[in-house]
């Protein structure tokens, strides 16, 4: 259950509104239950979506990118993280048999060797925080420098996604399936 109510565009003030338009524009309507929670701190929403957009403008491919952002998520076990970001993955190519071999990535065939190294970084970053050269250096054989920054920046914002989500307790909408069905809900 979330910590602080969802600010839905009818309870907000006037001042606000352009902030519901720019997410109502940018974002899937309804509004995810994210963003109606950080509607509270419309400052740093709106810088939140602002980044968020540049995260998804980078070079990186977007195949990638949510193979970082679903890795991150199977790794938290965020429920929320990885129901929200499946559609984007399939929008970016990958099958729904490359989604649900996401969590054991290691042992699938299913995956090559530039995006295991990407899902590894992600991986190994979310759980340790620190990586290692090996891993490093394993993703860095098949992206530029300026792809594997997009790549470190992606894997954090999502980290701290999932962070934000933890605290504030964001509840996964009804019309998004659990992934994790058999655990406690999770944001």
């Amino acid at each position: 259950m979330a910590r602080v109510p969802y600010l839905r565009r009818e309870d907000a003030d006037e001042s606000q509104k352009p902030l519901y338009d720019r997410l109502e524009a940018e974002r899937k309507v309804p509004t995810a239950n994210i963003f109606l929670a950080l509607t509270h701190a419309p400052t740093q929403l709106d810088a939140f979506l602002t980044y968020a957009n540049a995260l998804r403008a980078a070079d990186l491919s977007p195949r990638l990118r949510e193979l970082a952002i679903l890795t991150v998520g199977h790794a938290t076990r965020s429920a929320y993280e990885v129901a929200h970001h499946q559609s984007h993955g399939l929008k970016a190519g990958l099958s729904e048999e490359q989604l649900a071999a996401v969590a054991d990535f290691e042992s699938s065939d299913l995956f090559d060797e530039t995006e295991k190294a990407v899902m590894r970084l992600a991986a190994e970053s979310t759980l340790r925080v620190d990586v290692s050269e090996e891993t490093w250096r394993a993703a860095a054989a098949h992206l530029t420098d300026k792809q594997l920054v997009e790549l470190s920046l992606s894997i954090a914002w999502y980290n701290s996604g999932v962070r934000i989500m933890g605290l504030l307790g964001i509840d996964l909408e009804d019309n998004y399936p659990n992934p994790f069905p058999n655990s406690l809900p999770a944001s």
